[in-house]
């Protein structure tokens, strides 16, 4: 795995990544966002919680925003999800979409796997929160980087 968040997606990818955020977006009144940094520098999930506050991703009407956080050389990653959703799935609610990140992850195949798992988490949610024509593009799609 590389040492640099920069390596992590190329400028190409980061667009398929971000594409996918939009096309996610459409199913949803979700929003979605990628944070890549080189290490959690501890919990993984604690920083996932504090980069969400960081990117204010608590302020959506809902509370139905979504963090895939990536720490590239902790070699994890963690999707972290806002009270609004929490409230109404189950605990394993993620799971799948962790599976489908993981398996890819595991063979390098990082773009696929953010871009898969970007998919299935807007599937997921449409069921809860379904895109209204109100519906406004809360948070910026771009991928954050530490």
């Amino acid at each position: 795995m590389s040492d640099h968040v920069e390596d992590f997606l190329t400028p190409s990818e980061e667009q398929e990544v971000i594409e996918a955020i939009r096309i996610a977006e459409l199913n949803t009144s979700g929003e979605i966002r990628v944070h890549i940094e080189k290490t959690s520098k501890g919990d993984a999930t604690n920083r996932a919680l504090e980069l969400f506050h960081v990117l204010k991703m608590d302020n959506t009407k809902l509370q139905n925003a979504v963090l895939i956080y990536v720490a590239v050389d902790d070699k994890t990653f963690v999707i972290y999800g806002d009270k609004g959703i929490n409230d109404v799935v189950s605990n394993n609610f993620w799971d799948s979409t962790k599976d489908i990140i993981q398996s890819h992850f595991k063979i390098g195949n990082f773009k696929q796997g953010l871009v898969e798992g970007i998919i299935k988490s807007g599937e997921q949610l449409k069921k809860y929160f379904p895109y209204t024509d109100l519906d406004t593009n809360e948070l910026t799609n771009e991928i954050s980087k530490g």
